[in-house]
């Protein structure tokens, strides 16, 4: 291997392979290729070489905030205080370090001098990372970040080494992805392996109706769900399912949206959390219809449901406009509450619009970015003529414009509008023109009229049904007959 004069820079901070970090819980181990260097990135080449990467101080910097962010946003999801996130980002500048060059060890061909790492980018390549060192460090992982790249003081026993046996019951991360993992798992589910020689679980849920292609994909993205005790996981839960009113045809795609369910105790976490949810408000007699529509709710820690629900609360929501938030739209458990609720309630506040009102009915479009579907939207309006308080009436009326295409769908219905010659004002009335489908109710039902030569108000022509158009139709073409004659 080349020298450099680099490796002789008193700002160089440097572990060499030999450092240990992850082979187990007691040690660590680093990627072999990385380099930390103040203001550059050293990579060693594929033959050997080590090369040096110029890389703004800037975007070195910024590129550290977000690493910090989506660690801070990791620990939260495992339960943690934002006080003690606080104190152990506080300590774990070395760490942070280490992760800002893996990603670029992982993006070598991004320019460092010009672009930085996008956050999508970002998070892609650490939270596989990070998901792994906590189920392999345990509870010690907490002292492995603050202490790094020293073992931590006090080291516990360690985790099975074995996917055999792995239980994984109380951790909150059932199935992450272990590289080292993968390709036993693979192995135990491959097309080459005799359907009777199928792990027991296997068999089970193909014959349930869970294709054995479908079987490999969530094996690839989870190897310990090829290890799963029938008997003792798959079955039970299945049966869970089934009393609680889940269809028997429905529950392949249960596990296919989320496997981790199998991988969760029925009486220490599922059970506890379903309950903990019914106290809250959710409706416990539409739990089939809940987990059909998102599994996901079940695997929440029970801190990040009273964070959400906490920000309801905030919000002015009651406890029984919260349970039926809850009931209607699960995934709002799912959103950040500091990456989306927060900033959409601030955006819809600017406003003028009643935020609790409008979360109440449309609670999905809290989960919108803001740059990406809220503004374009408000936008557009503003852009057409009306006026910040029209928009919010707009919003109040009908949330679910923030839903819409702004290029594939609200466009062209804009345009058909100004064609039928409508009042601009008859939009701030009834917004809700825009989820009607263009070709198979707006233009028959105008071309209807126009026919009879009747004119209705907007949400007549749309909101009627077909008996009550035809009836209203009739009796105006009858009342125009007699003022006519």
């Amino acid at each position: 291997m080349r020298t450099s004069s680099a490796l002789h820079s008193p700002h160089l901070f440097f572990l060499p392979k030999s450092t240990p970090f992850a082979i187990t819980r007691h040690s660590f181990s680093l990627p072999a290729k990385i380099l930390c260097i103040q203001g550059k990135l050293a990579a060693f080449e594929l033959d050997g070489s080590l090369s040096l990467k110029p890389a703004a101080a800037t975007l070195l910097i910024a590129e550290k905030e977000e690493v910090k962010a989506v660690l801070a946003l990791f620990l939260k999801r495992q339960g943690l205080s934002n006080t003690t996130v606080a104190k152990t980002i506080s300590k774990s500048d070395l760490f942070l370090e280490c992760l800002v060059s893996r990603l670029h060890v992982l993006h070598e061909t991004c320019d460092l001098a010009g672009r930085e790492l996008t956050n999508m980018e970002i998070r892609d390549a650490l939270n596989p990372y990070l998901e792994a060192l906590l189920l392999q460090h345990g509870d010690t992982f907490i002292d492995m970040i603050e202490h790094f790249p020293r073992p931590p003081p006090e080291v516990k026993s360690s985790l099975q080494s074995t996917p055999l046996e792995l239980d994984l019951d109380q951790k909150k991360l059932p199935g992450v992805v272990i590289d080292s993992q993968r390709p036993k798992a693979m192995a135990r589910v491959s097309e080459t392996i005799p359907a009777e020689e199928l792990p027991l679980h296997v068999i089970y849920l193909i014959e349930l109706g869970l294709d054995l292609e479908k079987v490999r994909v969530i094996t690839r993205k989870f190897p310990s769900f090829a290890y799963y005790s029938l008997e003792g996981k798959v079955k039970p839960l299945v049966e869970f399912l089934l009393e609680l009113g889940v269809p028997k045809s429905e529950i392949p795609n249960v596990l296919y949206k989320r496997p981790q369910l199998c991988g969760f105790s029925l009486s220490e976490n599922l059970i506890p959390t379903m309950k903990h949810l019914e106290e809250l408000g959710v409706n416990k007699h539409r739990w089939s219809k809940l987990i059909l529509r998102f599994p996901n709710l079940l695997t929440y820690s029970r801190e990040k449901i009273n964070s959400t629900v906490s920000f309801l609360e905030e919000m002015g929501l009651s406890k029984e406009t919260i349970g039926k938030v809850l009931t209607r739209y699960p995934h709002i458990v799912s959103y950040s509450i500091e990456d989306k609720l927060r900033p959409a309630v601030q955006y819809f506040s600017s406003m003028g619009v009643d935020v609790a009102a409008i979360m109440q009915r449309w609670p999905q479009i809290f989960g919108l970015s803001i740059d990406g579907s809220l503004r374009p939207l408000v936008e557009f309006f503003l852009e057409k003529g009306y006026s910040m308080e029209e928009v919010a009436a707009m919003t109040s009326r009908s949330g679910s414009l923030y839903t819409i295409s702004l290029s594939k769908n609200l466009l062209p219905k804009w345009e058909f509008f100004l064609y039928m010659g409508y009042s601009r004002s008859d939009l701030v009335k009834f917004p809700a023109y825009f989820g009607y489908s263009l070709e198979g109710r707006i233009k028959p039902r105008y071309a209807l009229t126009e026919l009879c030569g009747v004119r209705l108000m907007l949400n007549q022509l749309l909101s009627l049904s077909d008996i009550s158009l035809d009836k209203t139709l009739k009796a105006k073409m009858k009342k125009m007959e007699k003022s006519n004659g």
